[in-house]
């Protein structure tokens, strides 16, 4: 298993190198508005509990026009992302010591208007698939999973481009397969937004 040390020393050295390069992809699909279009996040995580498990993420989001709330201090804000993770753990009694993740969710995000720094609260339930059944002593039964959190967050920079983002996720299949023992992760997140 990857050393937590060093996942999180890789993923701030990623953020780092990510925030000097300043990245300006996509420009052409920037919309006029403030809110940007497209957000690419960096994630690292992992799991709670007796689940011996890291995570290190990619999502890429797409932050629709419309709002569902729009208050003088306030918005509501709907987005659609994409994620692929990998996760590193021990081999355990499933014989997988590691998986990859891949996810679709909705997410809905309340967030302060205003300059500067812009906090927002954010949840969102979606769908997972899993090249493994399981990682560790943990046995999802199938490779299949519904993923919901709930997220905190500042975005910060110029026109605030950057967002700083906690995560608690849960994973589980719902009872579609005989177990539904379910996983937990915390998870730490760095985005630009384009």
């Amino acid at each position: 298993m990857i050393s937590r040390f060093k996942t999180f020393k890789v993923f701030f050295g990623l953020i780092a190198a990510f925030l000097l390069l300043d990245v300006h992809g996509f420009e052409s699909h920037k919309i006029a508005d403030p809110a940007y279009k497209y957000t690419f996040l960096l994630e690292a995580g992992t799991a709670e509990g007796d689940a011996e498990a890291d995570r290190l993420s990619g999502s890429l989001r797409l932050n629709f026009d419309k709002t569902f709330m729009d208050s003088p201090n306030w918005i509501g804000t709907t987005s659609l992302e994409v994620s692929v993770s990998y996760w590193d753990g021990q081999e355990g009694r499933t014989n997988n010591d590691s998986l990859v993740d891949f996810g679709l969710t909705p997410v809905f995000r309340l967030q302060k208007k205003g300059e500067g720094f812009k906090p927002f609260a954010e949840f969102g339930v979606g769908a997972h698939l899993h090249t493994e059944d399981g990682i560790g002593d943990e046995n999802f039964d199938i490779p299949f999973a519904f993923g919901s959190h709930l997220g905190f967050g500042i975005r910060f920079g110029p026109s605030s481009k950057y967002e700083l983002l906690y995560r608690f996720q849960h994973l589980s299949n719902a009872s579609l397969g005989d177990d539904n023992p379910g996983i937990n992760f915390h998870t730490v997140s760095l985005g630009v937004n384009f």
